[in-house]
């Protein structure tokens, strides 16, 4: 069973994550702050942290970034992310940190749970809803 970390200090952003992660786990710990989130990796690291963007002293960028600089330090094992973004120019910034995986809010259960399952096997997801659109002639 997949144990899986989520991080938001919105509580209706923690309720919707929990309620659509509860068709891959039961074992999922929420967090209200990156802070006690990376407490909590160095003494049991999760299968998959789930990152809201827009957290209030360390938001989901400068917190996937810190995982990095802990797994090369040796510190922590590999831990994948998946980050809750809000805008389109979080795309590049949800690349830029490289976390496995990105999901546009407002969020769609099923897609959530999908991404989750896509990350957890290693295959990465990208929420395609700010993907550019193809004009042909």
């Amino acid at each position: 069973m997949a144990h899986i970390y989520v991080v938001s200090d919105a509580n209706q952003v923690l309720t919707e994550v929990v309620s659509a992660l509860e068709f891959i786990t039961s074992d999922i710990t929420t967090f209200p702050s990156s802070q006690e989130f990376l407490e909590a990796c160095h003494k049991s690291a999760p299968d998959l942290a789930v990152l809201d963007f827009q957290v209030t002293n360390m938001g989901a960028m400068a917190t996937c970034l810190e995982l990095h600089l802990e797994e090369s330090g040796g510190r922590l094992p590999h831990i994948p992310v998946l980050i809750l973004i809000d805008r389109r120019p979080d795309v590049f910034l949800a690349r830029r940190s490289k976390a496995e995986g990105f999901l546009v809010k407002p969020l769609d259960s099923i897609k959530l749970t999908n991404a989750a399952k896509a990350v957890l096997s290693g295959k990465g997801y990208q929420d395609e809803s700010y993907k550019p659109i193809s004009i042909t002639h």
